[in-house]
């Protein structure tokens, strides 16, 4: 296969990102040539109307007109935008549909928590540093407005998946109303997480994981904090080692934090900021759950999933 150029767009319930990358035909993997973010809150108030607000949509289009113009000038050869689980749960989603395709011209896939999971093990897992995690490989991605979790061997389609209804934004909405929260607010949402725990359990044997790998930015925010930064480094995060320990120290840090000190460390993004101790929740709850000692984190998820999508299969 020749070298390729490919654009990912991931429009997830917090965030909307971009991912330019070139497959290179000797080594069989992608390499960047840029990585976007932009924190758009596309989910806010979902979780209550069923709706995307008019400032919602306005935000992410002015995000994706931005990500067009640098796709245009980058010369990409195909392009694939995935909208997950605030545009799932919206009534109004072909508002959302309609936006996208007149700023890029092709049609935004509406995907299903199961492919959102199938995707996102695939940018997991096609590393070294990732690969050579103990199997079974759980693999959690922890979004906005829902969670994945997907068991399998790296490299290899998974075995099995669940999407459920918890993620940062959507248990901050629905539980968090002091900042901090107040006692029975988080144990309301801790209630919420393990039933939702309890429900991928039923689909997933959690507790047989031999690793877990972490994704997305409450799991990345949590392990810059768990190693002390204070200046976010994706390098050093990716690959990295977190106990335990560590993340539930960092949780009951973050939920007994107000506003101002959670802003206060520049690792935590502006965008997290808000939602970003319900995020620590929810990871502590499924790491408590499964017994396991310590995660792998990866800056690669389904952003990386999506671009490989377009080079290349999925190995059976």
């Amino acid at each position: 296969m020749s070298e390729r150029r490919v654009a990912a767009i991931d429009c997830g319930t917090n965030s909307v990102r971009l991912l330019i990358a070139e497959f290179d035909p000797a080594s069989g993997l992608l390499v960047d040539i840029a990585r976007e973010m932009r924190i758009v809150r596309l989910g806010e108030g979902v979780d209550a109307t069923g709706r995307l607000n008019a400032s919602a949509l306005q935000r992410t289009f002015g995000a994706v007109d931005e990500y067009a113009r640098l796709i245009d000038d980058a010369n990409v050869d195909s392009v694939r935008f995935v909208a997950t689980s605030a545009t799932r749960d919206a009534k109004n989603r072909d508002d959302f549909v309609s936006g996208i395709r007149g700023r890029l011209g092709i049609e935004p896939e509406v995907i299903s928590g199961e492919e959102e999971a199938t995707l996102s093990f695939t940018g997991a897992t096609n590393n070294l540093e990732i690969a050579g995690a103990a199997t079974p490989c759980l693999v959690v991605d922890i979004g906005g407005g829902s969670t994945e979790f997907v068991m399998g061997e790296p490299g290899r389609v998974p075995t099995a998946s669940i999407s459920v209804d918890v993620g940062c934004v959507r248990m901050t909405e629905r539980h968090f109303v002091t900042d901090p929260p107040w006692p029975a607010e988080v144990s309301a949402a801790r209630d919420d997480i393990e039933a939702a725990i309890a429900l991928a359990a039923q689909e997933l044997p959690l507790r047989r994981a031999g690793s877990m790998v972490g994704l997305a930015g409450s799991v990345t925010t949590v392990a810059a904090l768990a190693m002390g930064m204070w200046e976010y480094d994706a390098t050093r995060i990716h690959g990295a080692v977190i106990t335990a320990a560590d993340i539930h120290r960092v949780c009951e840090e973050l939920l007994y934090s107000n506003r101002e000190k959670r802003s206060a460390n520049p690792a935590v993004h502006p965008g997290r900021v808000d939602v970003i101790a319900a995020g620590s929740l929810v990871l502590s709850a499924i790491v408590a759950y499964t017994g396991l000692a310590e995660i792998l984190v990866s800056e690669h998820d389904i952003l990386d999933g999506i671009a490989a999508s377009l080079v290349s299969p999925v190995s059976e």
